[in-house]
């Protein structure tokens, strides 16, 4: 077993073994297996089942680890993209009245179009042709977007009829138990204890149950039903012209989020060659798209690679027995529904509060100097949010984008791809 894994991971060229990449493998999942507690939580708001959200979530995710492992050989675990499915329930769903079959379809879409530019030349034209500003703007957008998510599914930010928004009330034994929430994931992270944000869920979890805020149903079950959400999406009813900025931002978002997640995470893994090229880039790229293709299938929003997996990395991992591993654990989680369907919002709070955080880091590479970069990058980052639209918030950067360099007298640095996008989001506004 051992040199047939050798032979199959190449660990021995490597430089690892099967212990420290079976080791690296928890480490990652131990800190991205948050997701089957929130992603049921959010994309059930739609009208999904929830039993049937968290078994899609957890098989989704094994066989996008497994692919990545078997394929690429690299050491990243996969999951539904935490963002986009925000994006999907209450932007698509909730604010536009699309059905989630519908939603899923455009995920599909998305997924297509996606693996189609991952096999050609269009993948390093877009990474190339979009400005650095703007692709840096709408990974901090998100994170803006599902902080905002988790502070009102928190109660700690609640409508109000003469401010629009205020501070929530302590008094209120959940409110207070999400900010603990996020104050305790925090102090776990700075403390670098690994898997930080499921321990402060599971905590708060515990805590609404020694205070009968939530019902005990048990720790180990068999799996809930998965036919609710199987095979359900609805790729016909996608195809309206009014889902293009849809099917655009699922895409845009999701390839710029990958390609940054796996330049790092293959930086730290040092699988790059002599001129700086990530090993296998393309195939791991191929893995990625094509799991957002079968995610679908279960009922997920995109699936994607996670920055998390630079944690087992750390630990070690350099091969795709540590994407196995995370795969394997995942499908071992299908049997723990209970807990996850016990988990209460409030419990999630404060893991996409600290997601977001985390997310917003990359506006320190923002260019501070150049107004005609930075305000189309800020725009976007603070509209997505607050017209609760990551297809929004997009379309009005790159327009001012366009508009500011125009007015700097700067139009022939106007990328092809920046116009070819502008004029889809100009579109939309005129037209639909």
């Amino acid at each position: 077993m051992k040199s047939s894994l050798d032979k199959i991971f190449k660990l021995s060229e490597h430089n690892t073994d099967i212990k420290t990449e079976l080791l690296a493998g928890f480490t990652s999942f131990v800190t991205m297996a948050y997701i089957i507690f929130v992603n049921p939580q959010i994309m059930s708001l739609t009208g999904m089942d929830l039993g049937a959200i968290f078994v899609g979530t957890c098989l989704a995710a094994a066989m996008a680890c497994f692919i990545m492992g078997f394929y690429s050989n690299w050491p990243v675990g996969l999951a539904p993209g935490m963002g986009l499915n925000a994006f999907f329930t209450f932007t698509v769903v909730g604010e536009m009245g699309y059905s989630w079959e519908v939603a899923l379809g455009a995920v599909f879409i998305a997924g297509i179009l996606f693996f189609i530019m991952s096999i050609t030349k269009l993948r390093r034209w877009m990474l190339d042709s979009i400005p650095l500003s703007l692709r840096i703007a709408m990974g901090c957008g998100v994170g803006l977007f599902i902080g905002f998510i988790g502070l009102k599914s928190g109660g700690i930010v609640v409508s109000n009829d003469a401010t629009f928004l205020s501070l929530g009330n302590f008094d209120n034994t959940e409110t207070l138990l999400a900010a603990i929430g996020f104050l305790l994931i925090s102090v776990l992270a700075i403390r670098k204890i690994t898997g930080a944000i499921i321990i402060g869920v599971l905590v708060i979890t515990f805590a609404s149950l020694f205070l009968n805020l939530v019902e005990f149903n048990g720790v180990v079950s068999y799996p809930p039903e998965l036919s609710p959400t199987l095979m359900k999406l609805d790729i016909i009813g996608a195809l309206d012209v009014a889902m293009i900025s849809i099917i655009m931002s699922f895409l845009f978002v999701n390839l710029f989020d990958t390609a940054g997640t796996l330049l790092g995470v293959a930086t730290r893994a040092k699988i790059i060659d002599q001129n700086g090229n990530a090993k296998n880039l393309d195939k791991a790229l191929l893995a990625d798209s094509g799991s957002s293709i079968f995610g679908t299938f279960f009922g997920c929003s995109p699936v994607t690679s996670y920055v998390e997996s630079s944690a087992g990395v750390e630990a070690g991992g350099r091969t795709g027995l540590t994407a196995v591993t995370v795969g394997l654990l995942f499908l071992l989680a299908i049997f723990f529904s209970p807990i996850a369907i016990m988990v209460p919002a409030y419990a999630t709070s404060g893991a996409l509060i600290y997601v977001s955080i985390l997310m917003l880091s990359g506006m320190e590479k923002l260019d501070w100097s150049d107004f005609s970069e930075l305000l189309p990058a800020l725009i976007i980052i603070v509209m997505i949010p607050l017209t609760f639209s990551i297809a929004n918030g997009i379309a009005l950067g790159f327009i001012a984008y366009v508009v500011l360099k125009i007015g700097k007298g700067d139009i022939n640095k106007i990328s092809s791809g920046a116009w070819f996008l502008t004029l889809i989001f100009l579109s939309k506004f005129i037209f639909l």
